[in-house]
């Protein structure tokens, strides 16, 4: 690490370092690097921010305050990794912006200088394959250049083999975060595709759009990753956390849950219904909604944060952020896109 420049997500005076470089010597190695490594910072947080907002959010401790924190993590590690020469890119740019190594690595003194004869021949050296795979990785030519002279012959073949690899670094990356962003949506999509029908018939019997209890199940599911489940590993089919009161008769989960009072959370042995399927879930929210007279609101509620709101203030949650993030999900892209082309 340059330990010239501070780099702190934290410290609003963390560029005064840079700033004072560039002024004096804007030229110099030591500048171009700190700059090289800022602009990899800079893509860094974008890449975690990418795949930050690709990913659902529906846990209990999810709100604006993490969501901050989580920021400024984020913006903390990409400047770590942007030290720690993780990903090269700095590098790359750090030569790109004309900057040059203060001392020549070993591969750099394998490979003649310019203007210097003779040097040492790389024909028969055992990496030169791995350059060339390298090299062909980047639509470059194996073998020979387009002159028709050894491509291994000058610092430029280096730089090249070097570039590609970093985008090829770069693009492993960016197919990894979109293959899990992938797998998210498809997950998203199934959950929805699996609770629909029954919201539906649940809208029918209470007036509540399905839209709006597809999310309040998702919130309460994490979009049906998370859903209680017996000692056996056996689905509970409850989607909407609904506790075991003394006159039900059916099967029951137990389970130490996040509770809140006065804004404290406590942890707190709870009992709660279990169903044989999803339609007796969405049944039994029904008739909770269109029995119960504390949630006489609910039922009238036609926005998605009149009725998040009713519903905290009935009682049905003791999150103090529960309706905020029942309406961030209602309202979200999350949801919008996977109830595209449903009935």
């Amino acid at each position: 690490m340059n330990a010239g420049v501070q780099l702190n997500a934290f410290d609003p005076n963390s560029l005064r370092d840079l700033q004072r470089l560039a002024r004096t010597d804007g030229q110099s190695n030591e500048t171009l690097r700190a700059a090289a490594r800022q602009f990899e910072a800079l893509f860094l947080q974008m890449a975690l921010k990418s795949m930050r907002e690709a990913t659902p959010s529906s846990s209990m401790f999810d709100s604006e305050q993490t969501r901050m924190y989580q920021s400024l993590l984020d913006q903390q590690l990409a400047l770590n990794a942007s030290q720690s020469r993780g990903t090269g890119l700095s590098e790359v740019i750090f030569r790109q912006l004309g900057g040059r190594p203060d001392s020549a690595s070993a591969i750099d003194a394998l490979v003649p200088s310019a203007g210097v004869a003779g040097g040492f021949d790389l024909a028969g050296v055992a990496r030169r394959p791995a350059i060339s795979a390298v090299m062909q990785r980047a639509g470059l030519a194996a073998g020979t250049s387009s002159t028709g002279t050894d491509p291994l012959a000058g610092g430029d073949a280096l730089a090249a083999a070097e570039s590609a690899l970093t985008q090829s670094r770069f693009a492993d990356a960016i197919r990894q975060a979109r293959d899990a962003a992938g797998d998210v949506v498809a997950k998203v999509r199934d959950f929805v595709a699996d609770v629909w029908p029954h919201a539906l018939e649940a809208s029918k019997q209470t007036g509540i759009p399905a839209a709006f209890m597809v999310a309040q199940a998702a919130l309460e599911t994490g979009w049906g990753e998370k859903q209680l489940r017996h000692a056996d590993g056996r689905p509970s089919h409850n989607l909407f956390n609904i506790k075991a009161g003394s006159n039900w008769q059916g099967e029951t989960v137990d389970r130490t849950v996040t509770e809140y009072a006065g804004g404290q959370a406590y942890a707190e042995p709870s009992r709660f219904r279990a169903y044989s399927s999803y339609a007796e879930s969405f049944a039994d929210y029904a008739r909770l909604m269109t029995r119960s007279p504390r949630y006489g609101a609910v039922l009238g509620s036609t926005s998605a944060a009149g009725f998040a709101r009713a519903l905290q203030d009935a009682g049905y949650a003791t999150d103090p952020h529960y309706a905020d993030k029942l309406t961030r999900i209602i309202g979200g892209a999350t949801l919008r896109n996977a109830l595209a082309g449903m009935g």
